[in-house]
């Protein structure tokens, strides 16, 4: 029989991982997850790097100190320690993205292996709230990993809306991260479609531009159980928001990928843009430790599970098309929190505030980090001449 995580993705969910570190594509070990567990894709964010480039195993010591010798920008510095890690692991996975392209096409939304085998890096998460710098680091980004297997991700904030545009319809794959609400969601999928049409219109070809809009699923039920308390009473409705919001963002995808404006560009080889649970570790230790995969399951999505996600669900996790299931239930789940005096629209925007601070934290901790290794191998450097 099957392993949970093979019957996933027979389920036609793809099985991505969240993290990601030097260690782990040269060791061994993320090969050995493609051909064990069935993982296809990898997601990072400046959370990620932090945590990998602290772990103080030395991975990055030998690169550190020859791009110390060039540069004492720290930002540049991570971005090219970062860019092998994701070039090396979008090298690893090639054959996953190949095998998918040969395998039939983009045109169809039930299958979805020609979409997979993607590495993702974010922009500079200081950059969320400009436009225009957002697109110029996409650009960077993709030109200085140039994989076709690459996604560079924009956070879905509003003005990352336009940037977002404006790399599909310059042919650049983009992961859209940090989504939260539904109205933002279907803004993400209007800028996704708006951005193929200008590509097609100039004379592009679609078919080699991919997306995935980038749903964070638990913490919704963090923030919005946090309210629940609060208030007092409602326990029937804490832990529900969050699989209700993504189940309903699943049925708009249904909508807006479908009928006479996607087909036109569905004829010429577009891709649907997946959506993908992300933030599936469960923080409510009173939750299965796997709620966010289990009930959320259905064709042509991916799962990004965090290492601890992936291993829980690989020993005792339960495959069943849960996403499609009580769909008009779901709406109803968002009209008892109003009810209950929950606002949906201050929990998102809320959530994307704290969600691109915690990235700035993260990220600044991280060139804190580098900064501090670079003036260390300069005073050496220094010392010895």
């Amino acid at each position: 029989m099957k392993k949970p995580l093979q019957q996933l993705a027979d389920a036609g969910q793809s099985v991505w991982i969240d993290f990601l570190s030097r260690d782990l594509v040269h060791s061994g070990e993320l090969a050995r997850l493609m051909h064990e567990d069935a993982v296809v894709g990898v997601t990072s964010n400046p959370t990620i790097f932090q945590e990998a480039m602290s772990a103080g195993n030395g991975g990055y010591d030998d690169q550190l100190n020859e791009e110390a010798e060039e540069t004492e920008d720290p930002k540049e510095i991570f971005l090219r320690l970062a860019a092998r890690d994701v070039g090396d692991a979008c090298e690893l996975l090639r054959p996953v993205f190949d095998r998918g392209n040969v395998a039939g096409g983009a045109q169809s939304a039930s299958s979805s292996r020609q979409r997979d085998g993607f590495v993702s890096i974010e922009v500079d998460p200081t950059l969320a709230y400009d436009s225009a710098a957002s697109t110029a680091a996409a650009v960077r980004l993709h030109a200085l990993i140039d994989k076709p297997n690459l996604y560079v991700k924009i956070p879905a904030t509003k003005q990352g809306l336009p940037a977002i545009e404006e790399m599909i319809a310059n042919g650049k794959s983009i992961n859209v991260t940090l989504i939260f609400s539904l109205q933002r969601y279907a803004e993400v999928a209007e800028a996704y479609v708006r951005g193929l049409e200008r590509l097609v219109g100039a004379g592009g070809e679609p078919s080699q531009v991919f997306s995935v809009a980038s749903f964070f699923v638990s913490r919704v039920d963090t923030e919005a159980d946090r309210r629940l308390e609060r208030l007092g009473g409602h326990d029937d409705l804490k832990g529900t928001l969050a699989v209700a919001n993504a189940k309903l963002a699943y049925q708009r995808y249904r909508r807006i990928f479908s009928g006479e404006r996607w087909q036109a560009l569905a004829a010429k080889g577009a891709s649907t843009q997946r959506c993908l649970w992300a933030s599936t570790s469960t923080k409510n230790p009173a939750y299965s430790d796997v709620k966010y995969v289990e009930e959320l399951i259905g064709p042509d999505t991916v799962n990004t599970m965090p290492e601890k996600t992936l291993r829980a669900f690989q020993e005792h996790g339960r495959v069943r098309g849960t996403l499609e299931e009580n769909a008009d239930e779901a709406q109803r789940v968002l009209e008892r929190f109003a009810k209950a005096g929950v606002d949906y629209a201050d929990v998102t925007d809320t959530l994307e505030r704290d969600g691109v601070r915690a990235f700035e934290k993260s990220f600044a901790k991280l060139l804190d980090g580098i900064r501090t290794a670079a003036g260390e191998i300069l005073h050496k450097r220094q010392a010895v001449e």
